[in-house]
């Protein structure tokens, strides 16, 4: 059994490394439906077809002097559509240590998403990033 917390998400960016991030969503599998349908009124068949992985998109809190005053931020955002990514997803067990290999997608990084800005909301202020994944997991 597990809880979704039970994870450490790393991500490296273009060799860098941007450290522990809160939330990942994506990274489903999925392929095309190929069916024939044979002569005679035969039942059809399902070959399959190419399989990919969608993409990841990563959150955390926005921290001023880790994201603003250090310039990640900034980098994120120039390095949209250009930049290689290496996300690594461990498992934890209920005590907080990693259980077997984790999984680890590589791709680009194809979006960055800055804070919401709302005066009326004290809601937590996240960060995004959206990376395309090249294939499957490894």
């Amino acid at each position: 059994m597990s809880r979704q917390d039970q994870h450490a998400i790393s991500l490296l960016v273009d060799g860098e490394d941007y450290g522990i991030w809160d939330k990942r969503t994506g990274g489903n599998r999925t392929a095309d439906s190929t069916k024939y349908r044979p002569g005679r009124m035969g039942p059809p068949r399902s070959l399959g077809g190419w399989a990919d992985t969608e993409n990841n998109t990563l959150e955390r809190l926005f921290d001023l002097s880790r994201d603003h005053e250090s310039g990640l931020a900034r980098n994120l955002r120039t390095r949209v559509g250009k930049a290689r990514c290496v996300i690594s997803d461990q498992p934890l067990d209920i005590n907080g240590v990693p259980v077997g290999q984790p999984d680890v997608y590589t791709g680009t990084l194809v979006g960055y998403m800055p804070p919401e800005k709302d005066s009326e909301s004290n809601d937590a202020a996240l960060v995004g990033v959206e990376i395309e994944v090249d294939g499957e997991p490894g």
